[in-house]
C-alpha cells in the first residue's frame, strides 16, 4: 500500500547527488584499475605530487584517513615502486615520502584520466552549468567546512 505522507527518493538531492557522484567515481576506479592505481593511492599520488618530502603525518593529514590506513597505501605504492621513504636529513626518526620517477611520470597521465572521466560524464551540461554546479558544490563543501578528499 502506497504511503503518500512520506517523500519519495527522488526528491532528495542526496539521492541525485549520490547517484551522480557513485557513476563518475565507479567510471574513474575502472579506469584506474586499469593502470594498477585505487582511487586511495590516486589521492595519494596526486598529493604527494604536490608536495615533495612530505611527511607520512602530512599525508595522513591531508587525507583524512588513520595513520595505519596511510601506512597500507604507501606500502601499496612502494611495492608498485612508485613512492619512496628517505631519511631526512635534519630529523633521523623522520622519513620522507617521495614520488619515484615512475610515480612522478604516472600522476599527469591518471590526471589526464580524470579530466577526460570529468569532460564525458558532464558534458551534457554547458560550461557555465558545469562552473555554477562546481560552485554551489563548493559552497555546500565550505558550508560544511569539508575538506578532505572523498576516497569512498
Amino acid at each position: 500500500m502506497p504511503h503518500n505522507d512520506i517523500s519519495n527518493l527522488q526528491t532528495h538531492l542526496g539521492y541525485w547527488l549520490r547517484l551522480v557522484s557513485n557513476s563518475v567515481s565507479d567510471s574513474f576506479a575502472r579506469q584506474l584499475e586499469q593502470h594498477g592505481v585505487t582511487v586511495s593511492e590516486w589521492v595519494a599520488l596526486r598529493l604527494l605530487y604536490d608536495l615533495p618530502d612530505a611527511t607520512h603525518a602530512d599525508l595522513t593529514q591531508r587525507m583524512g584517513l588513520t595513520k595505519g590506513a596511510v601506512s597500507k597505501v604507501i606500502a601499496r605504492l612502494q611495492e608498485k615502486q612508485l613512492l619512496s621513504r628517505q631519511g631526512d636529513a635534519d630529523d633521523a626518526r623522520a622519513l620522507r615520502l617521495r614520488l619515484t620517477a615512475a610515480g612522478e611520470e604516472l600522476v599527469p597521465r591518471l590526471a589526464a584520466l580524470a579530466d577526460a572521466n570529468d569532460a564525458q560524464f558532464f558534458a551534457a551540461l554547458s560550461s557555465q552549468q558545469q562552473d555554477q554546479l562546481r560552485s554551489l558544490l563548493t559552497q555546500l563543501a565550505e558550508s560544511r567546512q569539508l575538506q578532505l578528499p572523498p576516497l569512498a
